[in-house]
C-alpha cells in the first residue's frame, strides 16, 4: 500500500500551525521580549533581522521540517505501529537532532544569557514532537 500524501501534506500543514503556536510560546513565554530587547540594546542580537519577512521565512522552515516529520511518520508506522507512541518517538529523536547540539554550543560559547539557547532548544525539541503527535493523527492509510 502506498503513502497517502495528500495525508502527509494536510499533517505538514497542522503541525506548522501547531509548531508556529508553539514558537510563539517559547519566543515571548520561556524567553520573553524583555530579555530579547535587553539582548539588543546591548549589541548582543541585531534590531532588524538580517533577512527580509523573516517571520514568513520561518513559518516556511517550520513547514519544512513538519513535512520532514509527517514523512518520516507515515514511512516508520509499518515496522514501528501507527499511533501516538511512533510519532512520540520520531518527535523525540529529530527534535533533539535539531535542537540540543547547536544550542549546547551557544550555551557554552556564547556571552548571551542561557535562557535563549535553552528557549531555542525547547522550541525545536518541542515544536517537532508536537508537529509529530499531530501529523500523525491526521494521517490515514489510503
Amino acid at each position: 500500500m502506498g503513502l497517502n500524501k495528500s495525508r502527509i501534506w494536510l499533517g505538514a500543514i497542522a503541525g506548522t500551525v501547531v509548531w508556529f503556536a508553539w514558537s510563539f510560546v517559547a519566543g515571548q513565554v520561556i524567553i520573553g521580549s524583555a530579555r530579547y530587547q535587553a539582548a539588543m540594546n546591548a549589541g548582543m542580537f541585531l534590531k532588524q533581522p538580517r533577512y527580509p519577512f523573516f517571520l514568513g521565512q520561518w513559518i516556511v522552515i517550520l513547514f519544512i521540517l513538519s513535512l520532514i516529520l509527517a514523512h518520516l511518520y507515515a514511512w516508520t508506522r509499518s515496522t514501528l505501529g501507527a499511533g501516538p507512541k511512533t510519532a512520540l518517538k520520531i518527535g523525540l529523536l529529530v527534535g533533539f537532532a535539531a535542537g540540543f547540539p547547536d544550542n549546547f554550543a551557544w550555551a557554552a560559547w556564547s556571552p548571551i544569557e542561557r535562557m535563549f539557547p535553552l528557549g531555542w532548544m525547547l522550541d525545536m525539541w518541542i515544536g517537532s514532537i508536537l508537529a509529530t503527535l499531530v501529523a500523525g493523527w491526521i494521517y490515514r492509510e489510503k
